[in-house]
């Protein structure tokens, strides 16, 4: 006599082999893929971490190509002011040089010119420009910042007095730069005037030491102004192995987060086959039916 079919028992079964099928996909899928979570469904809790983690990674990212601009302008700006420092120790040398009495007024001419060229060496320092804009004018970076007038020989900052600012880190921006007027023709310490002065000095054979007095401001005042890129240097630094730190972690608590164990996959997937046959294998005795299979067609 042939097995009539239960109604009741059809949902039941079918659910039965709906989910062993999906516990096989979802296995078969964690061993191809090595994650343990492939779509919002296998974990939401894991996943809104993941994407508050990947915004975080992102953002990071930026603030590293922020860094990366920055530290190499800084790292220019710094090494320019050092041939700087060098220019006016050359220059005060030479001063003291010629306030010792001891020069002719032929040597005195002599080193006058060399004064001269130590002037057209700092007015091509502080118009040094990187990556096609100057870095010490101020945020008028396409505007050459300091120009020589030949009649005169005074030297006329075009720049402005502004600063920008880069955000390195969450929360943390630093400035980057300092303006040229800060630094060469400030009143504390005017570079470009003091050697004028020392100039006209040597040649005349007056004030030389007052003079000297004046590239030495000059001078100091140059080196306070430079502790600035030293310090954004530094801050930068920080913060450059703070956030490559910060990436590592987060790329760790992902790989905790979704990564698959092969071992309870393939036990996953082995138990959940075994569920499917038996289900199937049960339904098709009580149907009385070759397969499951042919019962759904």
């Amino acid at each position: 006599m042939p097995v009539r079919l239960n109604p009741n028992l059809l949902p039941d079964l079918l659910t039965s082999i709906q989910q062993s099928q999906v516990n096989m996909n979802a296995a078969t899928q964690q061993l191809s893929s090595g994650r343990s979570v492939n779509q919002l469904s296998d974990n939401p809790a894991a996943v809104a971490t993941l994407v508050g983690n990947h915004s975080q990674f992102a953002q990071d990212d930026q603030f590293l190509q922020n860094i990366g601009a920055l530290q190499t302008r800084l790292q220019v700006s710094d090494a320019t002011l050092s041939n700087v420092v060098t220019v006016l120790t050359r220059a005060i040398s030479i001063g003291t040089e010629g306030a010792n009495g001891t020069l002719s007024p032929a040597d005195r001419q002599a080193v006058a010119g060399e004064v001269q060229g130590l002037t057209s060496q700092l007015l091509s320092l502080a118009n040094t420009a990187y990556q096609g804009t100057y870095i010490f004018s101020g945020t008028a970076v396409t505007t050459q910042p300091f120009t020589l007038n030949p009649a005169t020989n005074a030297v006329t900052y075009n720049g402005n007095t502004n600063t920008t600012s880069v955000q390195i880190s969450s929360g943390n921006s630093i400035n980057t730069s300092v303006p040229g007027s800060q630094l060469f023709t400030n009143a504390t310490g005017n570079a470009f005037g003091a050697l004028q002065n020392l100039y006209s000095s040597l040649v005349s054979g007056n004030n030389i030491g007052q003079a000297v007095v004046q590239v030495n401001s000059a001078l100091s005042q140059v080196g306070v102004q430079r502790v600035f890129y030293g310090n954004a240097l530094n801050q930068i630094n920080l913060s450059q192995s703070f956030l490559n730190q910060e990436k590592i972690n987060l790329s760790s608590q992902e790989n905790t987060l979704i990564s698959a164990d092969p071992a309870k996959a393939a036990t996953d997937f082995a138990q959940a086959q075994i569920a499917n046959q038996a289900t199937l294998s049960a339904t098709g005795r009580i149907l009385n039916l070759p397969t499951l299979l042919d019962f759904l067609k």
